[in-house]
């Protein structure tokens, strides 16, 4: 600066730079990509009116399962597909009334107008801790606190499945959840409300197929175009919570509710065929990869 400032700079011979020249790379830390884009998903929901709930990985059988009208015999509920917990092994049922709703709507359907499934339902069985297989075990959990509307909550968190690891699927993964409760809500408002924040995500081909989930009715499934893989992949599971779900907790309006992977919708907005590539150790892949999107 002094050479400037005193223009001695104009009496000396100064070695010529090349502003073109190669350097050496520079690798800096960032945010991981899938990181990214969990950010952009809480950023989303929270534009769109939302407010985000958290739990714990660890859920008794009941909140994952039972709560949701799933039958201590779904095959989901095997230890084939669940991971189940050695130590402890059984945790605490809630309050008494909310449990005798949720075993007398099994096993006859209690007010709902439903026969139930028919079968003797065991406090033991809903006893049994949990790798939570869905955060949706989180969402019932806040509705049985939570009875009237307007509610908008959503969560982004992890979640474990019993699954073999392929290109597609994995045994630890984030799941995007959410319900919106309100007093005349359809299924054509949760169809509405998806497709704005999967579009605020950019993905432009998104449909809706009907489907079965033992917890919602009607549902359905939202699904996108991948283009690197030319076809349609699964975002996320969508429906109208049954009244086998509502009336134990006391809710007495619809309720919309939906959850996906997040790790599919990273594959799409990341243009990957493979999930395993968010979790590997591709240091050419991580660099590569921009910040934004």
């Amino acid at each position: 600066p002094e050479l400037i400032i005193t223009g001695k700079w104009r009496m000396m011979r100064l070695a010529k730079f090349d502003v073109e020249a190669p350097t050496p790379p520079v690798y800096p830390g960032k945010v991981h990509p899938l990181q990214q884009i969990i950010k952009r998903a809480r950023e989303i929901f929270l534009e769109m009116g939302f407010t985000e709930i958290r739990g714990p990985l660890v859920e008794t059988a009941f909140w994952n399962f039972d709560a949701l009208f799933q039958p201590q015999d779904h095959p989901a509920r095997e230890m084939m597909d669940t991971f189940y917990l050695e130590n402890p092994k059984t945790g605490r049922l809630p309050r008494e009334k909310i449990v005798k709703a949720v075993a007398e709507t099994h096993e006859n359907g209690w007010i709902t107008g439903s026969k139930g499934w028919g079968y003797k339902w065991s406090p033991e069985e809903a006893k049994k801790l949990v790798l939570r297989t869905h955060t949706t075990a989180e969402t019932i959990k806040y509705l049985a606190t939570h009875k009237k509307p307007p509610i908008k909550v959503f969560s982004v968190d992890r979640v474990y499945r019993n699954e073999q690891v392929t290109y597609k699927h994995l045994a630890e993964f984030h799941q995007i959840e959410g319900i919106v409760v309100g007093k005349k809500v359809t299924l054509r408002d949760l169809m509405g409300t998806l497709k704005t924040f999967y579009t605020k995500f950019g993905i432009e081909k998104i449909e809706f197929w009907p489907s079965y989930f033992p917890y919602t009715e009607p549902s359905a499934q939202a699904v996108a175009y991948h283009p690197k893989l030319k076809r349609w992949i699964e975002l996320c599971g969508m429906g109208m919570f049954r009244p086998e779900v509502l009336a134990p907790m006391g809710i007495k309006y619809p309720v919309l509710a939906w959850g996906g992977g997040l790790e599919r919708l990273a594959m799409i907005e990341l243009g990957l065929d493979d999930i395993r590539m968010l979790y590997g150790n591709s240091l050419g892949w991580l660099r590569r990869t921009p910040l934004c999107q």
